[in-house]
């Protein structure tokens, strides 16, 4: 099966317009399957993010405009990212890349061909998971 492409856009009320982050997805990611929800970001509980985070395979993909729109909690937040790192899903955020999963994976790779930077990095992995 297809790995598939979705973009996350979230605005806190219906005041606001997710047209820009659909637009910064849809530039790098013309075929990213764009769910759009009105939640606030103070809670992971949002019915669009379960049913999207519920359904997702590994191999798929998440792109967010920035860190932010997943959300605005950094306990929470960290373990969702953690989850679906380990669930084998990737995670773009397009404001803020040096968070996107892929680093974190070509990160890990280096560190398997160097046994000190393998120890460092093995150190603050579990530091950070």
């Amino acid at each position: 099966m297809k790995n598939v492409v979705y973009g996350y856009c979230r605005i806190s009320t219906m005041k606001q317009s997710v047209t820009r982050q659909i637009e910064n997805i849809k530039g790098l990611y013309p075929n990213a399957v764009i769910i759009e929800e009105s939640y606030t970001g103070t809670k992971m509980d949002r019915p669009k993010w379960n049913s999207l985070y519920k359904n997702i395979k590994p191999g798929d993909t998440i792109v967010f405009d920035e860190v932010s729109r997943m959300s605005r909690n950094a306990d929470e937040g960290f373990k969702v990212y953690k989850e679906l790192f380990e669930k084998g899903v990737n995670l773009v955020f397009i404001k803020e890349s040096t968070l996107n999963t892929d680093n974190f994976k070509n990160v890990m790779q280096v560190a398997m061909t160097n046994t000190d930077v393998d120890l460092i990095l093995k150190g603050v992995n579990e530091y950070l998971m």
